[in-house]
């Protein structure tokens, strides 16, 4: 009689009914990233590009670990400076660049969780200090 039994509740399948999503934000646990982050949405950019300063990064960070760091959300680019004597060695900082200001509004709730061995800091690029810093780094 097993093959009576559905199974349906391992599929993926969309017509299957699912419990509504916990809202983590109001348990006492909920791990920083699932709270709503406390920006204050006018420092967002009104247009792209949508960039967020990567701080305090380890030296050994690479693109992978960055996009790994920043999974499920929408990153277009990842920019690491590299010390200008040294190129082999990074400047401990960099940017990611998201395709939605949601995406970016999200990567910043990632603020001081760990990468590698640090804390790293997540925040809003300057803009116009941004261009001028790709210039230079870029040229």
């Amino acid at each position: 009689f097993l093959s009576l039994v559905s199974t349906t509740w391992h599929s993926n399948d969309d017509d299957v009914y699912r419990a509504p999503p916990i809202d983590r934000s109001i348990l006492p646990t909920a791990p920083r990233a699932a709270r709503e982050p406390n920006i204050d949405r006018s420092r967002l950019p009104k247009s792209p590009p949508y960039t967020a300063f990567l701080g305090n990064l380890p030296y050994d960070v690479t693109e992978e670990s960055i996009k790994d760091f920043f999974r499920g959300l929408n990153i277009s680019a990842v920019r690491l400076p590299r010390e200008p004597t040294n190129p082999e060695r990074l400047k401990g900082f960099g940017y990611a660049e998201f395709e939605d200001i949601d995406s970016l509004f999200q990567a910043l709730s990632l603020n001081e969780e760990s990468l590698g061995n640090r804390r790293i800091r997540v925040d809003v690029a300057d803009q116009a200090q941004d261009k001028d810093r790709d210039d230079r780094c870029f040229g």
